[in-house]
């Protein structure tokens, strides 16, 4: 699984993760260069198949410098919401890229979906991208074993798969989870970071990927404890002007997979989202 703002080099979102920005291209070749570096590291560990799932919105790879030991998917149907991970025939999961969730002070570029949201949640459990997917991929009993991004992110793997190996490749230094800010200023704010030069983080990923997988073998690590069903997933987003702050729900009685295919409701906040009292809103 991959995504652009996890990646060494790439500074922030308007100019690096959008198809118009004007270091696009650049950031799609760091992110593929450590996407082959991961590869290379699973190789040398005996890995033998690999499925790229482009998790960027815009697109993130390019695909004329992916390693071509690899297959790439992208763009999948409308309301299936597996990433590829239902297609039943993989042994472990690796992230490569990989930001924080929204609100992570000291992240770098800190998000879940898009810079509207303030947090997102299963059954009251704080959730980014990754936890959200890592529990769709527990449910289906594939393993996590790596996961890349800055230091902030690691740090909310960890904590969500003791044992997960991680590559940190930079560090934010933002110590505000702006969960007050409007969506435009939260994008500015979420910005300043140190980062390693692309070649050193491609070197610690090749790295990490090998000892991610030669530890699998031996070691037993990479699914999460899911919460008990029902499954409820929230969203709390803010205001963003033509849409004042509402909760995004979807639920299912005893699925994950399917709670992530269920439809949407959408209930309007009375309240500023950055507001403490928030919790007796939506009830967690």
């Amino acid at each position: 699984m991959t995504d652009l703002e996890g990646v060494a080099g790439v500074q922030q979102s308007l100019d690096w993760c959008y198809n118009n920005g004007r270091y696009y291209n650049k950031a799609k070749e760091f992110l593929t260069m450590e996407v082959n570096a991961a590869i290379e590291g699973f190789i040398e560990a005996g890995a033998t198949e690999f499925l790229v799932a482009d998790g960027d919105g815009a697109g993130g790879i390019d695909q004329l410098l992916l390693n071509p030991a690899a297959e790439y998917v992208c763009n999948w149907p409308a309301g299936e919401a597996s990433f590829s991970l239902t297609d039943g025939k993989f042994d472990f999961a690796a992230w490569v890229g990989q930001h924080p969730m929204a609100g992570t002070a000291g992240g770098h570029i800190s998000h879940t979906g898009n810079m509207g949201v303030v947090e997102q949640a299963v059954n009251g459990i704080p959730v980014g991208e990754f936890g959200d997917l890592v529990f769709l991929a527990t449910e289906l009993g594939i393993r996590a074993i790596l996961a890349t991004g800055c230091e902030a992110f690691c740090r909310e793997a960890q904590s969500l798969l003791p044992g997960l190996e991680t590559v940190a490749v930079k560090k934010g230094t933002q110590t505000d989870p702006g969960n007050y800010l409007s969506k435009d200023a939260y994008r500015k704010h979420n910005i300043s970071a140190i980062h390693l030069s692309p070649e050193e983080a491609r070197k610690r990923i090749r790295e990490g990927a090998k000892r991610a997988l030669g530890r699998a073998k031996k070691e037993d690590f990479g699914l999460a404890k899911l919460p008990a069903p029902p499954y409820v997933r929230t969203r709390i987003m803010r205001a963003d002007g033509e849409n004042p702050p509402r909760i995004i729900k979807q639920s299912h009685p005893s699925s994950i997979l399917e709670m992530r295919r269920s439809a949407i409701s959408v209930e309007v906040m009375p309240i500023n989202p950055a507001d403490p009292a928030i919790r007796k809103v939506i009830g967690s």
